[in-house]
C-alpha cells in the first residue's frame, strides 16, 4: 500500500499550521540514516494505517526522492484534542530481521455455540506477540478461529498459531503458552451478583441499626422540637 508525502522545511510550532491544513508532521528514521522530516495527509494516513497497523510495509512516496519502504513505529497524539500530532516512519534494513509485537485477533466468535448460547466466553491472555523476522516477512496479524473450539477449558497455544515458521520467529513465548481459551460465562455473573443495589443496601443498613437499638448497642436519636431544639428531660 502507497502514502504519498512531501519533504518538510517547517519544523517548531510553526507546524501547527499544517494541522490546520489537513497534514501531520512526521519524520523518517532508522539505523546509520539521517532523520528526514515530511508531511503526509491526515486522512490518507488514517486509511493506511487502519490496513497496515505497525507491522506490515508501506510505500512512502516522497514526492521527489522516490519510493521508501517504511513502518509506522510511532504515532502521537494531542493528548487534549486526541488529534494526530506527529508521526514517526522506520526505514529497516529489507536484508536484516526487525522486532515487532504482531496483535492477536479473534475471529468467528458468533459461530462459536458456546458463546452465541452464553455458557462462555472467550478470554484472550495474550493479546500481542513479539516477533522477529524480515520486514518484508512480518505477519500483519495473528488471527484465531474461536469456531474451533467447541469445549470449555479448551484454548489455542502458541505452536497451534498458524504463520510461516520459516521465516518468523516468536519471541519469548514458549510453545505450550496458552494464548486464548474458553471459560464459563458463569463465572461473570457470579461478579455480577455480588454487587448490591443502592436500595437493598439502605435495607440492609436499616435493619442493622434496629438490631443494634434492640440490643442497646446504640442510643436512639433524639426527636427535634418544634423550634429545633432536642426535648431534653427538666429536672
Amino acid at each position: 500500500m502507497e502514502l504519498i508525502a512531501q519533504k518538510r522545511e517547517i519544523t517548531g510550532k510553526s507546524v501547527k499550521n499544517l494541522r490546520y491544513a489537513g497534514f501531520v508532521p512526521a519524520v523518517i528514521f532508522g539505523k546509520g540514516l539521517e532523520s528526514l522530516n515530511i508531511t503526509v495527509g491526515k486522512n490518507d494516513f488514517v486509511k493506511v494505517f487502519k490496513e497496515a497497523g505497525e507491522t506490515t510495509l508501506i510505500d512512502l512516496n516522497i514526492e521527489g526522492d522516490g519510493i521508501q519502504k517504511v513502518l509506522v513505529k510511532d504515532v502521537t497524539y494531542n493528548p487534549v484534542k486526541d488529534t494526530l500530532a506527529h508521526i514517526g516512519f522506520y526505514k529497516p534494513n529489507l536484508k536484516e530481521k526487525t522486532s515487532a509485537y504482531i496483535p492477536v485477533e479473534l475471529i468467528n466468535e458468533n459461530l462459536n455455540a458456546l458463546i452465541k448460547s452464553g455458557n462462555a466466553v472467550a478470554m484472550v491472555l495474550v493479546d500481542e506477540i513479539e516477533v522477529e523476522a524480515l520486514p518484508m516477512d512480518l505477519p500483519h496479524k495473528f488471527e484465531i478461529d474461536m469456531a474451533n473450539l467447541t469445549e470449555i477449558g479448551s484454548g489455542v497455544t502458541a505452536s497451534q498459531l498458524n504463520y510461516d515458521r520459516s521465516k518468523v520467529e516468536l519471541v519469548d513465548v514458549e510453545e505450550d503458552a496458552l494464548i486464548v481459551k474458553l471459560d464459563y460465562a458463569v463465572q461473570l455473573e457470579k461478579a455480577e451478583d455480588t454487587a448490591i443495589s443502592e436500595e437493598d443496601a439502605l435495607a440492609k443498613m436499616e435493619v442493622t441499626n434496629e438490631k443494634k437499638l434492640e440490643e442497646g448497642v446504640v442510643e436512639p436519636k433524639s426527636t427535634p422540637d418544634h423550634k429545633g431544639g432536642d426535648h431534653k428531660d427538666k429536672k
